[in-house]
């Protein structure tokens, strides 16, 4: 291995970390990389006073110029937009697992939409990687103030939207058993009485996979919702089990023995605050492995 590639290696970890929170994409992160590693084959390293620097700040630049991209073409996307899961195995790489995994989950990668790209990529570094000013400013080639600014305002942002509380693994198991019971059942009260009245329910169909068009807000909606998918459970042939995405228990949702969807959810340990549903299947690729386990266990049956 070349020393270049050896350098581009050891800080593989860091730089998906940085791509993947900033894009909310695997796919577009290793795409990032990609062109990443191109131009760093074509560096010469002797001149490079800190290889770890030189790739940061080329990935932020690489990142932030294809999320300005992505943010275009979102906008003529297909009903909601949501983050790209990630399952276990992923989660496993130190690709992904980078820092505090709630800095990958579903909830908070969807909350960082809310930002600019500028602001997204310093507090992705500052916050989330700990990097110093002044490394951030060399990365967005601003100023220590201006990048300060950006990191100001970022937390305002996010603080203004992000909910105060966390739950264990336990518990948040609990919940979705919780709900995975009262879904079966099409227990309409229950379900109610799960979520909270402000709940809301986003789906991600991309317009290739069956799934609510709109944000759904209320209990009551939600729960109107899941009643009626479990009039028709017999006909789907619906099962759904516990999978963890984004280092977080979640749901799988099969139809007719194929991965319809996974879920993930924003609880307090008491109601439901929001669910959030992929069912695009350009986004459920890292998932394929469950639907032969799904449909394993229906021959054996």
């Amino acid at each position: 291995m070349s020393q270049n590639a050896a350098i581009f290696q050891s800080l593989r970890p860091r730089l998906m970390g940085i791509a993947y929170r900033m894009l909310g994409s695997r796919t577009d992160a290793e795409d990032v990389l990609h062109d990443a590693w191109i131009k760093w084959q074509g560096s010469d390293i002797a001149r490079v006073r800190s290889p770890e620097a030189w790739l940061t700040t080329t990935v932020t630049r690489l990142a932030i110029d294809r999320l300005r991209r992505a943010q275009v073409e979102r906008a003529h996307y297909f009903g909601p937009w949501l983050p790209e899961p990630l399952s276990e195995p992923d989660m496993e790489s130190p690709e992904i697992a980078l820092e505090r995994e709630e800095s990958v989950s579903i909830a908070f990668l969807t909350l960082l939409e809310a930002l600019s790209t500028e602001e997204r990529a310093a507090f992705v570094l500052h916050d989330i990687l700990d990097d110093d000013y002044v490394d951030i400013a060399e990365s967005l080639g601003k100023s220590q103030v201006a990048c300060r600014q950006l990191i100001h305002r970022a937390r305002e942002k996010l603080t203004a939207r992000k909910r105060r509380y966390w739950v264990d693994d336990a518990t948040r198991t609990r919940m979705l058993e919780r709900f995975i019971a009262a879904a079966n059942r099409g227990d309409r009260e229950e379900l109610i009485q799960l979520f909270s009245q402000d709940a809301v329910m986003i789906s991600d169909g991309g317009g290739k996979a069956v799934a609510v068009h709109r944000p759904l807000i209320g209990a009551e909606r939600i729960a109107w919702l899941w009643y009626a998918v479990a009039r028709r459970r017999a006909q789907l042939r619906a099962e759904r089990k516990i999978v963890r995405v984004n280092g977080e228990p979640a749901i799988a949702s099969f139809y007719n023995g194929q991965l319809h969807s996974v879920a993930t959810i924003e609880t307090d340990g008491e109601r439901i605050y929001a669910f959030y549903t992929i069912a695009n299947p350009d986004k459920l690729r890292s998932f394929a492995g469950l639907v032969t386990e799904s449909q394993g266990a229906a021959s054996s049956r």
